[in-house]
C-alpha cells in the first residue's frame, strides 16, 4: 500500500534572521526560561561593564531594580561606539552590538586584553528576550540614546539627546524582560540571587565599586561592595562562616605579556578544601589547568618545607595533596588573552601554558611567604598531619564498608528495595524518612526502575565530621553502599547506580532538617552528584480536593489559589495532605512517584564557592553567623510551609 507523505524541499528550509533565532529557541542562548535564564540576562549586561573595568577603564557599576520590573546597569566605562562602518551599511556600532548575534569588541582587535564576556552570549540576546530595551551611551561630550521594543526591533536610529553631564563616558542599558518568553516562573527577580553574584564581581576586581539598589515596593533596599584587598578579602569573607587556622592570608600574584595569576588562601580547622578558581571573572566550577598547577605547587611546596624544618622525619611519607588541603580556603584568578574553556558549560579552563604559569609562581612566591611565617607553616603542616592520620583511619573504614557490599547481603537500615533494572540512566533511588513512609514507598514504587532507602531520623553532620567518625555512621553506610560510587576524594560518578537520587521528606521542620543534612552530605563527600544534576527532591503536594468523583492534588497555595480562580462558581472543600507516613501507598503513588504526574526540584550548584559558604554558616558552628543569615534571606524565600 502506497503512503501519502509530505514532500521536503528547500520551501521547507527556514532561515531565521537576525535575533529570531533566541526567541525560536532561547534556552540554548541562556540555559532556561525560568528563574535562572531571566537572572542570566543581567549577567550578561553587567559582564559588560566587568570587561570595562578589568581592561582598566571603569570604576563604578550600577545595578537598579525598578518598581516596574525593569532592570537598569550603568557603568563609567568608555561607552559602546556610536560611530559607524561600511560593514554595517547605514546602522551605529551601537546598534549592530545590540541587534547581531556574535557582534562584539571582543573578538579581536586591541579593544579589549582580557574578558570574560567573551564566551557569553551578548547583550544582543538580552535585547531579543525584552519587551523593551533602552540604550544610552555617553561618549565624546554627547549622550547618545535607542530604544528597541518587542525583542529587538530598533525605534528609528541612534540619536543624540544632549551633552553628557561634566564629560562622562559610559554605558546605560535598561531592559524589561519579555513575559511570554519567561512565563513560567515569571519575571520577578530575585534580589539576593543578584547581590550574591555583584559581590563575587567586586572581590574579583580589587577597587571596584558595586551599587545595587531595588526599588520596587516592599523590597527596598541599597548595598554596596568595594574591596580593597580583593581576593584577599574574599579568602577572608568566605572563611567567616568557619574558625581560622590563623588571621594572616597568604598571596601572591605573577603576570607575563599575554596572562596573570593572582591566589589569595588561608586555612580553617574545618575538613573541607574550598579552592575556587576564576577564569577573566569567570567561575571554572570544574577546574582545569591553573588549577592543577596550584594544587601540585601546593603539595610540592608544603612537603618542602615540613622536610627542611624537620616536622616530617625521614622514614615519614610525604602528606599528600588531599591532606594538604584538608581545611583550605584558596582562590586561584587568572585572567588570559585567549582562554580556551572545555565541554558545553565552559566550566573548565584548558590552557596548557597557564599552568606552568601558575605552578611556577606558587613554588616560588608560597615558599618564600612560608619560610617569612613560620608559625602560620607550622600550623599548615600540623593540620596536614592530622589529616593524614585521619586518611588512614578512614582507609580502614571505607575497607570494612566495601566488605559489607550489597551482594553481600549487608544489613542496611531499612533495608534497601533495589530496583530491577540495572541500567543507572533509568534507575532512581529514593531516600525515605522513617520506615513507615518507607513501607508505603516500596509498595508505591515501580520496582523496575526505583529503589526505595528508608533512613532512620536525622543522618549524622558531616560539616562537623571527619571522614573517619562519618564511616562509622550507619545512615552514611547505607547510603554510600546504595549510590556504589564511594566519596570525597575516590568518589568516582561514573559508577553511581541511579541517575535521579530523590530526597523524599516531610514538609515540616524535621523534614527540612533532613534534607539540609543530605545535601551537605551530598555536596562536600560526593560533589559530582549534585554538580552533574543527579541530585532531586521530591514534592509531594498540600492539598486534594474532589471534582466529581475525581480527587485533584495540588502543589502548593500558589497552585490552590489558581484552581480557585479557574474554577470561581464552585464552592470546594481543600484537604490539608497529612506527612508521608500517613499516606496510603496509592496517594503516595499518585502524587509523589507516578513519573506522569509527580514534581521534582533538581538541586543545581552554579557558584561552588557560595554553595561552600552557605553550607557552613547553615551547618556549622556559629550560630549568631546562622541566624543572621536566616533573617537576611527570609524575604526572598518563594516555597516556605509552616
Amino acid at each position: 500500500m502506497a503512503v501519502d507523505t509530505p514532500s521536503y524541499g528547500a520551501k521547507d528550509i527556514q532561515v531565521l534572521e537576525g535575533l529570531d533565532p533566541v526567541r525560536k529557541r532561547p534556552g540554548m542562548y541562556i540555559g532556561s526560561t525560568g528563574l535562572n535564564g531571566l537572572h542570566h540576562l543581567v549577567w550578561e549586561v553587567v559582564d559588560n561593564s566587568v570587561d570595562e573595568a578589568m581592561a582598566g577603564h571603569a570604576t563604578r557599576i550600577d545595578v537598579t531594580l525598578l518598581a516596574d520590573g525593569g532592570c537598569r546597569v550603568v557603568d563609567d566605562g568608555r561607552g559602546i561606539p556610536v560611530d559607524s562602518d561600511k560593514r554595517f551599511k547605514g546602522k551605529s556600532a551601537a546598534e549592530v552590538v545590540l541587534t547581531v548575534l556574535h557582534a562584539g569588541g571582543k573578538f579581536g582587535g586591541e579593544g579589549y586584553k582580557v574578558s570574560g564576556g567573551l564566551h557569553g552570549v551578548g547583550v544582543s540576546v538580552v535585547n531579543a528576550l525584552s519587551k523593551r530595551l533602552e540604550l544610552e551611551v555617553d561618549r565624546e561630550g554627547l549622550r547618545h540614546r535607542l530604544v528597541f521594543l518587542n525583542g529587538g526591533r530598533p525605534q528609528g536610529k541612534l540619536e543624540v539627546i544632549g551633552k553628557a553631564p561634566r564629560g562622562r563616558t559610559g554605558t546605560c542599558v535598561t531592559f524589561w524582560p519579555d513575559d511570554t518568553i519567561f512565563n513560567s516562573e515569571g519575571t520577578e527577580f530575585r534580589a539576593t540571587t543578584i547581590l550574591e553574584r555583584l559581590q563575587i564581581y567586586a572581590f574579583l576586581n580589587k577597587g571596584l565599586e558595586v551599587r545595587f539598589r531595588d526599588e520596587r515596593p516592599e523590597h527596598e533596599q541599597e548595598q554596596t561592595f568595594r574591596y580593597a584587598g580583593g581576593i584577599v578579602d574574599y579568602v577572608r569573607h568566605l572563611n567567616a562562616s568557619k574558625d581560622a587556622l590563623f588571621k594572616r592570608v597568604a598571596h601572591f600574584e605573577a603576570s607575563d605579556a599575554d596572562q596573570e595569576v593572582e591566589a589569595a588562601l588561608q586555612w580553617n580547622t574545618g575538613y573541607y578544601e574550598g579552592i575556587h578558581s576564576y577564569a577573566n571573572g569567570i567561575a571554572t566550577i570544574e577546574g582545569g589547568m591553573h588549577e592543577e598547577g596550584f594544587k601540585k605547587a601546593l603539595t610540592n611546596v608544603v612537603n618542602r618545607y615540613a622536610r627542611a624544618a624537620k616536622l616530617l622525619k625521614e622514614k615519614d611519607d610525604n602528606l599528600l595533596g588531599e591532606d594538604i588541603r584538608e581545611g583550605l580556603t584558596a582562590i586561584v584568578s587568572v585572567k588570559l588573552r585567549e582562554p580556551q574553556f572545555e565541554g558545553q558549560t565552559k566550566a573548565k579552563l584548558g590552557n596548557v601554558s597557564i599552568r606552568s604559569m601558575v605552578e611556577k609562581a606558587a613554588n616560588e612566591k608560597f615558599s618564600d611567604w612560608l619560610e617569612e611565617h613560620p608559625t602560620e607553616a607550622r600550623l599548615i603542616v600540623g593540620k596536614g598531619l592530622q589529616a593524614a592520620r585521619a586518611r588512614v583511619a578512614a582507609r580502614q573504614a571505607r575497607e570494612l564498608t566495601r566488605r559489607k557490599t550489597l551482594l553481600e547481603g549487608a544489613g542496611l537500615p531499612g533495608k534497601l528495595a533495589d530496583c530491577s533494572s540495572r541500567n543507572p540512566e533509568e534507575s532512581e533511588l529514593f531516600i525515605v524518612e522513617g520506615n513507615s513512609a518507607g513501607g508505603s514507598a516500596i509498595n508505591a514504587r515501580d520496582p523496575i526502575t526505583q529503589a526505595i532507602l528508608p533512613i532512620r531520623g536525622k543522618i549524622l553532620n558531616v560539616e562537623r565530621a571527619r571522614i573517619d567518625k562519618m564511616l562509622k555512621n550507619t545512615e552514611i553506610q547505607s547510603l554510600i553502599s546504595a549510590i556504589g560510587a564511594n566519596l570525597g576524594e575516590e568518589f568516582e560518578v561514573a559508577k553511581i547506580r541511579y541517575h535521579k537520587v530523590i530526597i523524599l521528606a516531610d514538609a515540616d521542620v524535621d523534614g527540612n532538617h533532613i534534607r539540609t543534612l543530605l545535601l551537605t552530605f551530598f555536596f562536600r563527600q560526593m560533589k559530582d552528584l549534585v554538580e552533574q544534576g543527579y541530585i532531586y527532591i521530591a514534592q509531594p503536594p498540600l492539598y486534594s480536593t474532589l471534582v466529581g468523583k475525581d480527587k485533584i492534588y495540588l502543589k502548593d497555595d500558589a497552585a490552590r489559589d489558581r484552581f480557585i480562580a479557574d474554577n470561581p462558581n464552585k464552592k470546594h472543600e481543600f484537604a490539608r495532605l497529612k506527612g508521608l507516613g500517613e499516606m496510603d501507598f496509592g496517594e503516595l503513588k499518585e502524587t509523589t512517584m507516578n513519573k506522569e504526574k509527580r514534581t521534582l526540584l533538581q538541586v543545581s550548584v552554579e557558584q561552588a564557592a557560595l554553595a561552600d559558604e552557605v553550607c557552613s554558616i547553615l551547618m556549622g558552628e556559629d550560630v549568631e553567623l546562622r541566624k543572621h543569615f536566616i533573617q537576611t534571606n527570609a524575604k526572598d524565600v518563594r516555597f516556605l510551609d509552616i
